[in-house]
């Protein structure tokens, strides 16, 4: 089941093919594989060789994608591949998305049993994440149709670096976003990413204006690299001016890792500084992560300033909706996805295998 036929391409002469899921467009010549690792001329006919195939499979809180007006506090089945069509020198999943060995691939499952077992699990939504779900869109799409079949939600957790024609297909079965808005640089794109800023931001605004996808974002600070106050200020007045003033911000703390153990990890007070700074841009619904920060990552009514959902890292406290989506106090609506109660999963992290739903 790894071996399957990709979209997304078209044949350059008799012994190359271009792909065309994402902006770097790879020639591949037979046998070559794409900067992603995964999609592979194969006679002149591209294949995605991680179709079917997994990680591993763990339930998580819905919060710690993050996503905090999702379905607050229920269970989110996650999951990745291998493989990302970025180079990013900071990444904090690069054993699996820069892995080479396939047998790191240990978990299989066909989209139906996916959603099969996140049903059973008791599972609100299936995540994709750990690597880029673009790079296995065929994969994804297949379980996002099987999933809305089960009235199960599905999330893409990504870098938003798509093309058009792919971006539209992919994201016609998707339930929610969070996109990883790595800078507001093309100087950071291009450098450290290995990849461009453009085609993130028209993604962002294509999911804003052009879908229902829900939509959240995530900017990883980085000490020195990312945070400069002016950089800052200018992304949450683009974020504001082209997306609206309610999407969710979340500015989230680094770690060194890979190709940058040599930058020191965020401080609190570098979250706390661009979190005012977003703050202060007219954002609503700026959260810190990755620190144990209970203000940073609780929500607030933008009518009255009540605490609607306290956070404490990933358990949920005081809860202050009425009729799904309003404040109690002041029935101001919080913008999001919401049941008429929270979930209670927790902070908990449970491995899980499939082998039982095959």
């Amino acid at each position: 089941m790894s071996d399957f036929p990709a979209r997304y391409w078209r044949p350059l002469d008799e012994q190359r093919i271009v792909c065309e899921l994402c902006p770097r467009e790879c020639t591949l010549a037979d046998g070559q594989r794409g900067f992603c690792f995964v999609r592979r001329n194969v006679g002149n006919k591209l294949i995605l060789t991680t179709y079917g195939r997994s990680s591993g499979f763990c339930i998580d809180p819905i919060e710690k994608k993050p996503l905090n007006h999702f379905y607050p506090g229920t269970s989110v089945l996650s999951f990745g591949t291998a493989g990302c069509n970025l180079g990013c020198k900071f990444c904090q999943n690069w054993d699996i998305s820069k892995s080479r060995e396939w047998d790191r691939l240990t978990d299989q499952a066909s989209p139906q049993t996916i959603a099969l077992a996140a049903k059973e699990f008791g599972c609100r939504s299936v995540a994709f994440t750990y690597n880029d779900p673009v790079i296995f869109a065929e994969y994804a799409i297949d379980i996002a149709r099987e999933c809305r079949r089960m009235d199960i939600r599905t999330v893409a957790v990504t870098a938003g670096y798509i093309n058009p024609a792919a971006r539209a297909e992919f994201y016609q079965y998707m339930d929610a976003a969070n996109v990883d808005l790595k800078a507001f640089s093309e100087e950071f794109y291009r450098n450290v990413t290995l990849s461009s800023l453009q085609p993130v931001l028209d993604t962002l605004v294509y999911l804003r204006h052009e879908t229902d996808v829900w939509l959240e974002i995530t900017t990883l600070l980085i000490p020195g690299k990312n945070d400069d106050p002016a950089e800052i200020k200018a992304m949450c007045g683009w974020i504001r001016e082209r997306l609206g003033d309610d999407v969710p911000l979340h500015l989230t703390a680094f770690h060194p890792d890979y190709k940058m153990l040599d930058v020191p990890a965020t401080s609190v007070e570098i979250l706390n500084r661009c979190r005012e700074i977003a703050v202060s841009a007219g954002l609503k619904f700026v959260y810190t992560g990755n620190v144990h920060d209970r203000i940073g990552s609780s929500t607030y009514c933008p009518g009255c300033g009540t605490c609607l959902i306290e956070r404490d890292w990933y358990v949920l406290g005081a809860y202050r909706l009425k009729h799904k989506n309003q404040c109690d106090q002041c029935g101001t609506v919080l913008p999001g996805r919401f049941d008429d109660r929270p979930g209670t999963w927790g902070a908990r992290r449970q491995p899980v295998s499939l082998a039982d739903f095959q």
